[in-house]
């Protein structure tokens, strides 16, 4: 991969990965994934991360493509997940002179990774450290969990340049046709998404700054329209709906779940709905789906009854709503079941235990196919749900 000049004393020298199927080993990434890494010139030279071991000897040539003889000052860590931290062993045989810059947290896990002795090769950094490179003077600022406790950012005062670990990254090469938004809203959702109020935190933190770029450890390098990128993130940290819209998520055995998930879909944009999506969580990308949940305002779960409790997928997408933090959303609830319907009930249990969600009347409970009285439910409950009369507030 050929360097890229982010300024005339900035320079990218990151890994595009389009061979890795699973970022995480959970979400599917078609489009790969990068792994970027930084190098500053300076009076002192700085390298800000490393790559995953994946692309080692790739990253390793191209540094010694750019750096040739010049044994680097700094290598800064911003974050310590694999991804990002693989090749710091390699770097730092070979750089023996090289000094590590990171916080407490970093250290401790730095040696949890490597056994390497950092005696006399260390800088430890606080809150609000600065590190003069000469011309650059880079500012640190904290991130615990955002996504991993050892995370901080680095501010580069001269250059308004923040480098800001896995915060606006996004999923995706650089060349990748998609939008930021795309993949960049299932990534932060999905990644990042239980943590909103640690988002919200550094948010506080660096607004404040004059920031010209953005330099995250994936996806593309943020120059334009930077107040837009900075919106988004606020609108998902603060777990606002960013979009009106309905999201149908239904989990159907025999079809007859799924026929009722659709009737919904008509009879709601019958009736003038804007953007009602119908997922089937049994072969749907579960990444995708909890997406749409969090993008739209509000949603329909529809689920058959499975063993006395919910079709597996559904119980699995409702756990990983709650791990992500859902709330302040309005949901509406369908069940079905042949003999002794129970998937409504435990649907119910699982919003309960999560924050401000408002739970839409009626509860539509179907015995094997839909009667007329489903129906007439469906039209309640499509109403309710355009006109936000609902009846139960989950505010746990």
């Amino acid at each position: 991969m050929k360097i890229n000049q982010i300024t005339e004393t900035i320079q990218y020298i990151g890994m595009a990965d389009n061979t890795l199927d699973l970022f995480e080993s959970q979400y599917a990434i078609p489009n790969g994934v990068t792994y970027n890494s930084y190098l500053i010139r300076d009076d002192k030279i700085a390298i800000m991360d490393t790559v995953d071991a994946r692309m080692a000897d790739e990253w390793i040539a191209l540094l010694d493509q750019n750096l040739k003889d010049i044994t680097p000052d700094y290598l800064v860590i911003s974050h310590m997940e694999p991804d990002h931290s693989g090749t710091i062993g390699i770097l730092l045989n070979k750089y023996p002179k090289m000094t590590v810059v990171g916080n407490e947290k970093t250290f401790r896990m730095l040696t949890q990774f490597f056994p390497v002795d950092l005696d006399g090769r260390s800088k430890l950094v606080k809150e609000g450290d600065i590190l003069n490179l000469g011309y650059h003077k880079l500012h640190f600022y904290m991130a615990p969990m955002v996504h991993w406790p050892e995370v901080m950012v680095t501010y580069d005062e001269t250059e308004h340049v923040l480098f800001t670990a896995d915060a606006f990254g996004t999923f995706g090469i650089l060349d990748s046709e998609k939008e930021w938004i795309v993949d960049a809203r299932r990534y932060y959702i999905n990644i990042v998404g239980k943590y909103g109020s640690q988002v919200q935190a550094l948010l506080k933190k660096v607004c404040p700054l004059t920031i010209s770029i953005l330099c995250s450890l994936h996806g593309p390098v943020l120059k334009d329209n930077l107040s837009y990128y900075l919106d988004k993130y606020n609108t998902w940290s603060s777990y606002t709906p960013e979009d009106e819209g309905i999201l149908i998520a239904y989990a159907s055995i025999h079809g007859h779940t799924a026929a009722a998930a659709k009737e919904l879909g008509n009879i709601l944009q019958g009736k003038g709905a804007k953007n009602v999506i119908l997922r089937d969580l049994t072969r749907s990308d579960l990444s995708e789906v909890i997406e749409n949940a969090y993008r739209y305002d509000r949603m329909v779960l529809a689920c058959s009854t499975y063993d006395g409790n919910l079709f597996p997928v559904m119980e699995d997408f409702l756990s990983h709503l709650k791990a992500k933090n859902y709330q302040k959303r309005t949901v509406g609830i369908m069940e079905n079941g042949s003999w002794a319907p129970m998937a409504g009930k435990k649907i119910k249990e699982s919003l309960e235990s999560m924050k401000e969600i408002t739970i839409c009347d009626p509860i539509i409970s179907i015995k094997s196919a839909m009667s007329d009285q489903n129906l007439l439910d469906m039209d309640a409950l499509a109403t309710r749900l355009l006109t936000n009369n609902s009846t139960h507030t989950c505010t746990n």
